[in-house]
C-alpha cells in the first residue's frame, strides 16, 4: 500500500508546495507517496462557504465550525488505521519517535486548523489527535502539516539515497547530531579534525559520539534529562 497524506485545509492551492520539490518531490513524483488535498469549504452549506462563526462566550477572531469540518472529515473514505491529526499550537510537540510511527503506517488525515481554533467538539467526536511543530503560533495549519509530511516522506523506503542517513541524525538516538565537515581541507585558516581523517572508523565513531552527547548537553538539556533518565536502572527491594 503506498503511503498517503490526506490533508483538509482551507486553502488547497498552498499544496504541494516545498512538497513538490527536492526529495518530497521526486518521491511524489515516483508515486512513492501519495498526497489528497481538500477543501473544507466543500463540505459548507450555504452559497457563501461559510466554515467559521463567533465563539461562543465572547472574544476575539472566528472558530471553526463542528458540522462542517465533521463533514468534511466524513467525506473521506479512510479506514480506522488512518492517525487523524489536527495541527494546533496547543498539540502534543512532534517528536522524531511520532514521525517514525506515522512513516511506518499507511498515512495520517490531517486537518489544517485556521482562525482561533476548533470547536472543540469535532475534536472530541472525530477523534482528532492534537500535533503541534513548536511553541508559536503560525497563521494556520498547512506548513505545520508540511513539516510532518516532509518529516515522514524522507523516512519512506526509497527515498533517501542510503538509509544510514536516516539513522545518524539528531533526535535518532535522542542525541542531535555531531558536527559534519567536508573538503576543502582548509578553509579560512580552520583545518577539519585530524581524528575524522585518520581512517580510524572506532577513532571516529567515539569521537562522533562525544561530540553529540556534548552538543545535546549544552543546546538541549532537557534531550540530554531524558535519554539519562531512561538509561538510570530503577531500584528494586527484595520482598
Amino acid at each position: 500500500m503506498t503511503w498517503r497524506a490526506t490533508v483538509l485545509t482551507l486553502f488547497p492551492e498552498m499544496f504541494p508546495g516545498p512538497l513538490g520539490v527536492s526529495l518530497a518531490g521526486r518521491a511524489l513524483a515516483s508515486d512513492i507517496w501519495q498526497l489528497d488535498v481538500r477543501d473544507i469549504r466543500d463540505s459548507a452549506t450555504d452559497k457563501h462557504r461559510s466554515v467559521d462563526d463567533t465563539p461562543a462566550g465572547g472574544g476575539p477572531g472566528m472558530v471553526l465550525r463542528a458540522d462542517i469540518l465533521a463533514a468534511a472529515i466524513d467525506a473521506i473514505a479512510l479506514d480506522p488505521s488512518h492517525p487523524r491529526l489536527l495541527m494546533s499550537p496547543r498539540g502534543r510537540p512532534l517528536t522524531q519517535t511520532r514521525v517514525v510511527e506515522l512513516a511506518e503506517g499507511p498515512g495520517p488525515l490531517i486537518v489544517c486548523g485556521r482562525f482561533e481554533g476548533v470547536d472543540q467538539r469535532v475534536i472530541e467526536a472525530r477523534g482528532l489527535e492534537e500535533v503541534s511543530i513548536g511553541d508559536y503560533v503560525l497563521s494556520g495549519g498547512e506548513l505545520g502539516a508540511m513539516v510532518l509530511i516532509d518529516a515522514c516522506v524522507r523516512l519512506l523506503p526509497g527515498v533517501m539515497g542510503k538509509l544510514a542517513s536516516g539513522t545518524e541524525e539528531s533526535f535518532s538516538d535522542g542525541l542531535l547530531e555531531y558536527p559534519q565537515y567536508t573538503r576543502p581541507q582548509t578553509f579560512e585558516g580552520h583545518g577539519i579534525p585530524e581524528v575524522l581523517t585518520s581512517g580510524d572508523h572506532a577513532r571516529v565513531e567515539a569521537w562522533r559520539r562525544a561530540q553529540a552527547e556534548s552538543l545535546t548537553q549544552n543546546r538541549r538539556p532537557d534531550l540530554w534529562a531524558a535519554r539519562i533518565g531512561s538509561k538510570t536502572p530503577k531500584n528494586t527491594t527484595d520482598q
